[in-house]
């Protein structure tokens, strides 16, 4: 018989034929895509240096390293490294096979992810390095000397070892970053808004610009974290403080544009930071960097906060450091703990910086008190002079 006279059953044909197509063109699309995603996965993946070295050095000092005592808080420890080896790095200077740890800070995220605190430690500070492995294979004997000593002498695993003697803190990922990392982050998020209130000309640090309101760049953003004779009082304090801000700011970006829910921003950023990165064998990998930021982007601004270790000068040389305390021993002892701290642009004068109170967002609950048996307002977490993510460089 064929086809009706009505032409119905070519209609219906030609009908199932589209949807053959139909389901075939899905289906290419749907490969495609994950193709392409497997292909962004395994270049993204692969972007990161795993630090080895370090993993076996630590692992030779297992035992006396300190325990962690909060389960689901984590110690992150963050290093700027200064090394003018590799590509965009060696205009920064000479090459002389040796780094230097130029910022490190102690990133601690409370369990839950309810806050996030990061703690600069001075380059110029003098602590008690322990003996280190050196590149070279020999071992240094333990030293009293400045904190950037430990990198440049073994690397991360040194300065590991030095921070968690120094802090009692256990150190569980590190993270190292050069100078083209830093500047391919920033250029990645469409650079960082922060505010000058004097214009900026410094040669050394390749700076020029004016008063106000700035959006900086990935080289000028660089120049103006690492800066010290043309801005503040050419102090590494000062210079910490500025970089706090800056991290502070590069946050606040982050999180307004969407970057971290939005993959046609997230990827350039995503490959930026991955390709600088050199981390801890567990962190090494976009599934162990997913399983630490993925809990980051619900902490609210106000709830990342940036300080720096009590210091002043070393008693026995004017442009080194030391600790102040007992004011350090109470803010390592809380990080240790994982309870909260608070942070203020300004610290009462009649009060150090880890007595002075301040409510912040912690104040909530109650403790029994032992002695009298009633229940009283938790203590008001000590305050240190620092600034949160959520303020504006320009208020």
């Amino acid at each position: 018989m064929g086809a009706s006279a009505d032409g119905r059953g070519l209609v219906r044909r030609r009908r199932r034929r589209w949807v053959r197509y139909g389901v075939g063109a899905v289906g290419v699309v749907v490969l495609g895509v994950g193709v392409a995603g497997w292909v962004v996965y395994v270049k993204l993946d692969g972007n990161i240096t795993p630090d080895e070295a370090a993993a076996a050095e630590l692992a030779r000092y297992a035992k006396e390293r300190p325990t962690s005592l909060v389960k689901d808080a984590q110690n992150i420890l963050l290093i700027g490294s200064d090394s003018r080896s590799g590509d965009g790095n060696e205009k920064y200077g000479r090459d002389s096979g040796t780094e230097r740890s130029d910022t490190t800070i102690l990133l601690h995220l409370a369990a839950g992810r309810r806050s996030a605190t990061a703690v600069s430690l001075p380059r110029d500070l003098m602590v008690n390095v322990p003996g280190c492995l050196r590149a070279d294979g020999k071992r240094t004997a333990p030293m009293f000397a400045m904190f950037n000593y430990a990198f440049q002498t073994g690397g991360s695993a040194c300065t590991i070892r030095t921070v968690e003697k120094l802090t009692g803190v256990r150190i569980d990922h590190h993270v190292v970053v050069d100078f083209s990392g830093f500047k391919d982050v920033v250029d990645a998020v469409d650079g960082v808004e922060v505010c000058l209130k004097e214009a900026i000309s410094d040669k050394d640090a390749g700076l020029r610009l004016p008063a106000g309101k700035v959006t900086l760049d990935g080289e000028q953003a660089l120049g103006y974290v690492r800066a010290r004779k043309s801005l503040g009082n050419g102090s590494d304090t000062d210079r910490m403080d500025r970089q706090q801000r800056f991290l502070g700011a590069l946050v606040n970006k982050v999180q307004s544009n969407d970057v971290l829910l939005n993959p046609v921003k997230l990827y350039p950023v995503l490959d930026a930071a991955t390709s600088s990165l050199t981390t801890d064998p567990e962190l090494a990998s976009l599934r162990g960097l997913y399983e630490l930021v993925r809990g980051l982007r619900d902490i609210p601004t106000e709830h990342v906060q940036f300080l720096t270790v009590p210091r002043e000068s070393y008693v026995y040389n004017a442009n080194r450091d030391q600790l102040v305390e007992p004011e350090a021993e109470k803010l390592f002892e809380r990080l240790r703990t994982d309870m909260p701290v608070a942070v203020s642009k300004e610290v009462p004068t009649n009060a150090s910086p880890a007595e002075s109170g301040d409510h912040g967002p912690y104040r909530s609950g109650a403790v029994r008190r032992a002695a009298s048996g009633v229940f009283s307002p938790t203590p008001p977490a000590p305050t240190f002079r620092g600034n949160t993510a959520a303020e504006d460089s320009c208020g």
